[in-house]
């Protein structure tokens, strides 16, 4: 009976160690599925406005470069966005981010400002300082535009 109660904590340690083995891709797995599921959305907290439709953003232990998905800021209206985007995103506000997609590194998303839900794109669409990109090169996730 002894050597059978000895047995026990090695096939413990062996089931824990190819549990450990299979973390990083469970986790990336996950990361995965939660990054393309465009209906998915989590909070997050303003760490910095990098430009008009260009955010850093934290969530409790990682940073993301997040592009604002579904509307384009042009050259002209640069300063102007990012003014209005730092008025309603001071350092630290919170946010949800919808993903629908990545590109060049930075995760594509929309923003919605927490409390109350608007939506940062389109308040630098009603502000004249964005467009919203047209539904035939737009990417999945993004609400359509009404008569394009």
């Amino acid at each position: 009976m002894w050597h059978h109660h000895r047995q026990c904590p090695s096939v413990l340690s062996q089931l824990r160690s190819q549990a450990l083995k299979q973390l990083p891709f469970l986790l990336a797995v996950v990361l995965g599925l939660f990054l393309l599921s465009p209906g998915t959305a989590w909070a997050a907290e303003v760490l910095q406005v990098q430009g008009g439709s260009l955010l850093l953003v934290g969530d409790r232990n990682r940073t993301y470069g997040v592009q604002l998905a579904c509307v384009q800021v042009g050259e002209a209206q640069q300063q102007g966005a990012l003014q209005l985007t730092r008025q309603k995103l001071p350092r630290f506000s919170r946010v949800n981010l919808r993903p629908v997609g990545s590109s060049d590194g930075q995760l594509l998303a929309q923003v919605r400002i927490l409390p109350g839900g608007e939506d940062l794109g389109s308040a630098l669409v009603a502000a004249g300082l964005a467009e919203a990109i047209a539904n035939d090169v737009r990417p999945d996730g993004c609400p359509a535009i009404p008569g394009s």
